[in-house]
């Protein structure tokens, strides 16, 4: 008796670790599948829009490509690390982000021209 029960549960574990294979092969399968743009990484829509409008005015020349306007001026920005930009459509104003001495200094590069608008925050 005591036999027969070690084989019936040795079957149903056996069971489980089949639906549970198939499971996962299963999940794996559905995520491989799905599209790329669905596994990308989430960018605010405010993002994607500043990224748009940035790009479309550099192809239509109204604007320098950002890497010319970090090209100019982080050189300017001695002893910072260089953090990234944001871009403001409205404004078409490249923000620069540095970082010296635990201080974050913002440098504000008009799009268009490339020339320095403001400088605040940090010690100059």
């Amino acid at each position: 008796m005591g036999y027969s029960t070690g084989r019936l549960y040795a079957m149903s574990m056996a069971m489980v670790w089949k639906s549970c294979l198939s499971i996962g092969v299963a999940a794996i399968a559905l995520w491989s599948a799905a599209p790329a743009h669905a596994q990308a990484k989430y960018v605010p829509a405010s993002s994607q829009d500043a990224q748009s409008q940035a790009a479309v005015r550099q192809q239509n020349g109204q604007n320098l490509p950002a890497r010319e306007i970090e090209r100019r001026v982080v050189p300017q920005v001695r002893g910072a690390q260089y953090l990234g930009f944001d871009y403001d459509p409205e404004t078409n104003v490249y923000t620069l982000k540095f970082l010296r001495d635990d201080s974050v200094i913002w440098v504000d590069v008009n799009g268009r021209s490339g020339q320095v608008v403001r400088r605040s925050g940090g010690s100059r």
